[in-house]
């Protein structure tokens, strides 16, 4: 085999819930173990310490439920898992594509889709002061009103009555 052989998963560790606390982590790592057994066909294999870092991150009790790994088939005859980390690159490509289309897409021309979308700084004036000028430019969070905690009834003691039949 000349190539090395990747492949992306997403391995769900639900079932490590089912094994005691304390040995949640290690079980986790067994799981990972058997998957890449199990999908690359080869009995070696060997988990990279980002892997095991991720996996021991919260302790051993409380190993996350779900991994997204990168197996590799070496030439040497094992398996690599390592951590999987998207291109950065498509994806802010990607976001960065999105405003142009909306901004052609609404058929406006093109000096008002721009006029719209940056909005030009506010000068500021010599007779305010700085505190006023602030405010105007960018509004302060409003607090959300509180509510008082509304108390509940005690319990009655007394059953209430059923209807007799006299």
């Amino acid at each position: 085999m000349s190539q090395d052989i990747e492949r992306v998963y997403t391995i769900n560790l639900g079932k490590v819930l089912l094994s005691p606390d304390n040995q949640r982590a290690k079980r986790a790592v067994n799981m990972i173990k058997e998957f890449a057994r199990h999908h690359m066909k080869i009995q070696q294999v060997k988990i990279e310490e980002d892997v095991s870092h991720l996996l021991w991150s919260r302790g051993i009790k409380h190993p996350p439920r779900k991994i997204r790994v990168r197996m590799t088939k070496t030439d040497e005859g094992y398996v690599l898992v390592s951590k999987y980390e998207a291109e950065e690159g498509l994806v802010e490509s990607e976001s960065t594509s999105e405003p142009e289309s909306v901004a052609k897409s609404t058929s406006e021309p093109e000096s008002v889709a721009k006029s719209t979308s940056e909005p030009e700084p506010v000068a500021k004036s010599t007779s305010e002061p700085e505190s006023v000028a602030k405010s105007t430019s960018e509004p302060e969070p409003v607090a959300k009103p509180t509510s008082e905690p509304v108390a509940k009834p005690d319990k009655v003691s007394e059953k209430p009555k059923s209807k007799s039949k006299d």
